[in-house]
């Protein structure tokens, strides 16, 4: 029987890889060659001429390109902490509780999904621009919390759904205290859905547009903010060069969720146990 659930486990783990490799990396590779492509002229399969310039214009101060990616990098990861500070507690107030309301509460969660990020982000713009917070990389976090949110409590609903509460009674029988109890026993069972919910929340961060434009105001400069104006433009060498270093870490974070997936544990309601 163990032996099956094994096979099973390598299974999914490859499936999720595959699937990846093919739906994510096989689409960057003419990224790849039109970032190092001088000259490439329809109908010839490579191009005729080769060049570096696009990367040394990627890494040149004039593209910010270093500023972008280092102001997504910051916001994502902030992003990431403010998720897990106000998602986990939700998450398993949601998931362990039953009161009055609880379904009017998760749909409410759930409207940030369907309600395009534009609609909601100018419905805010007007309060951010009287609490001060337009142009300011807190502005542009907390805004950013607005779609990470539903997310992050969503994976960590299912994971508690499926957590058990008897190991935290034994251990505070036992004289731990609350942090304790939460650093050795609550955080160890549900770290493999933590990621996972971490890991998205990051990628949806990493990949705002409309509401870092709206409330950063042209004076925070991430990563999609540079890239869009090179989407319609015609250096297709430098637009390619700027996507591959944008979609790097999305890449990057999809093969660790792969691979978390994988793994046996309680992520997304026990999917890492088949």
């Amino acid at each position: 029987m163990q032996a099956r659930q094994t096979t099973v486990q390598r299974l999914v783990r490859w499936m999720a890889i595959i699937t990846i490799i093919l739906g994510v990396l096989l689409p960057v590779i003419p990224q790849i060659i039109w970032s190092f492509a001088f000259r490439w002229l329809f109908p010839s399969l490579l191009p005729s001429e080769w060049s570096l310039s696009s990367w040394e214009y990627v890494f040149s101060a004039s593209s910010r390109v270093v500023e972008g990616f280092s102001n997504s990098m910051q916001i994502a990861i902030f992003v990431c902490i403010l998720s897990i500070l106000v998602g986990l507690p939700a998450a398993r107030a949601i998931a362990l509780n039953n009161f009055r309301g609880k379904a009017v509460v998760e749909w409410i969660l759930m409207v940030p999904i369907i309600v395009p990020g534009i609609v909601s982000t100018l419905g805010i713009h007007q309060l951010f621009i009287r609490l001060g917070l337009t142009n300011t990389f807190i502005g542009v976090s907390l805004v950013h919390l607005i779609p990470c949110i539903p997310y992050m409590v969503l994976v960590m609903s299912s994971v508690f759904a499926n957590y058990g509460t008897e190991l935290e009674d034994t251990a505070k029988t036992l004289g731990a205290g609350p942090v304790q109890v939460f650093l050795n026993v609550t955080l160890p069972g549900i770290l493999p859905g933590l990621m996972v919910a971490t890991m998205f929340t990051f990628l949806i961060s990493w990949g705002q547009y409309i509401t870092t434009v709206l409330i950063g105001g042209g004076t925070i400069i991430t990563l999609p903010i540079v890239l869009f104006p090179f989407i319609s433009g015609v250096n297709y060498s430098n637009a390619a060069a700027i996507s591959l270093v944008f979609v790097a870490p999305a890449i990057l974070v999809l093969i660790l969720i792969s691979r978390q997936l994988g793994q046996d544990s309680a992520v997304m309601g026990g999917f890492g146990r088949l």
